[in-house]
């Protein structure tokens, strides 16, 4: 008999955490997509702005906003599957169906260990990406744009417009273009300090040196003029071939940047600053699970009390805790607080508060359990 009621509590415990966690994944994925467009639309005109001020090429944009999603991908996954969570028990408590679970002796405490469960999985996942993806991309983007830079100032001169580089003190004009691709009608102008140097020549091409990482306009068949403006000296000089080398953007490691290194090089360097982006990537995991933790008190409201009406204090809840591990950043990048503490005290501080909301919400049940066992 004793056996048989256990087979059978444990079967309807399985369709009620099915049930439960098909809720939460649809609504995942709906929030996911959600927040998704949004970030693209602006990171879509971002982009752009950022493609026209930086001369990158328009093909390359649609590059960095594909690595710049995989980026902010470990930003909205914990905020996607909390306000999953929020809007599942939402729907629970609007149409009575959680006080028929806690009339079954369903509580918030059973009901959190399925939602861990899920959350430990999405977590792995957020690990991934936090550790190993997002940086991957970051440092991706960073190598697209400088070689988009270095392709824009390899066709720039075009025929026909006046382009400028090195901060306006190079001019480059040239009248047309041939057939065979050659730059005809060439005039330059480059200033260096007070010192003006102007070149005319019958015609151009542009050569690129990969092993010296050097970008030269060879021009054939002109005259070099040099002076001071305001003076009446200056030296001219003919010439049936000259080069000029032309300013490029410099490659740039792409480990320059904290958010574009490997994790592996932030472990044990000593630096607040590394401390400060590890506990940044490991924030991201931690808190989908803690973030889980808390949303289940937060979720419970009054039977028909409507889908949407812990939503707010939700987001209001998000922001919080979002701003508190910034701040908390901040203090280990500036030595504030000891690495091997961390964001730990963040991630505690908002554990304590779910567990405070949980056991004041099933004390009671926990309570009559304790009697019934004493009895």
């Amino acid at each position: 008999m004793i056996r048989g009621q256990a087979e059978t509590a444990r079967v309807v415990s399985g369709i009620i955490n099915r049930y439960l966690l098909r809720e939460i994944v649809r609504n995942f994925l709906g929030v996911t997509v959600v927040l998704m467009l949004i970030l693209l639309g602006d990171q879509f005109a971002r982009g752009l702005a950022r493609a026209a001020a930086e001369r990158i090429p328009r093909e390359a944009v649609l590059q960095l906003m594909g690595l710049t999603t995989i980026e902010y991908l470990s930003l909205l996954i914990p905020a996607a599957f909390f306000f999953a969570v929020m809007l599942a028990l939402g729907r629970l408590n609007r149409d009575s169906e959680m006080a028929a679970l806690n009339a079954c002796g369903i509580g918030s405490v059973q009901l959190l260990r399925p939602l861990l469960w899920g959350a430990a999985l999405v977590a792995a996942g957020l690990a991934w990406l936090s550790f190993g993806a997002a940086p991957w991309a970051a440092a991706k983007a960073l190598e697209i744009r400088q070689e988009g830079q270095r392709q824009v100032q390899l066709t720039a001169l075009e025929p026909g417009r006046f382009r400028s580089a090195s901060d306006g003190r190079l001019v480059f004009y040239a009248r047309d273009r041939n057939e065979s691709g050659i730059l005809t009608g060439i005039f330059i102008q480059q200033r260096a300090g007070d010192l003006v140097e102007v070149v005319t020549a019958a015609r151009a091409e542009q050569r690129l040196a990969p092993e010296r990482d050097e970008n030269f306009l060879v021009l054939y068949d002109g005259i070099r003029y040099s002076g001071r403006p305001g003076s009446a000296e200056f030296r001219s000089a003919r010439f049936e071939e000259h080069g000029i080398p032309l300013p490029m953007p410099r490659r740039v490691d792409p480990d320059r940047k904290r958010e574009e290194m490997p994790t592996l090089a932030l472990l044990g360097t000593g630096d607040p600053e590394d401390a400060a982006e590890l506990q940044w990537r490991l924030a991201a995991p931690v808190s989908l699970l803690v973030l889980t933790l808390i949303a289940v008190p937060l979720g419970r409201a009054p039977p028909r009390s409507g889908r949407y009406g812990r939503l707010g204090f939700a987001i209001l809840v998000f922001v919080f805790y979002s701003n508190a591990l910034s701040v908390g950043r901040m203090l280990i990048e500036d030595a504030l607080v000891p690495g091997w503490l961390g964001l730990w005290w963040v991630h505690g501080l908002v554990v304590g508060i779910g567990l405070l909301l949980l056991y004041l919400q099933g004390g009671g049940a926990w309570r009559l359990r304790a009697r019934r066992r004493a009895a």
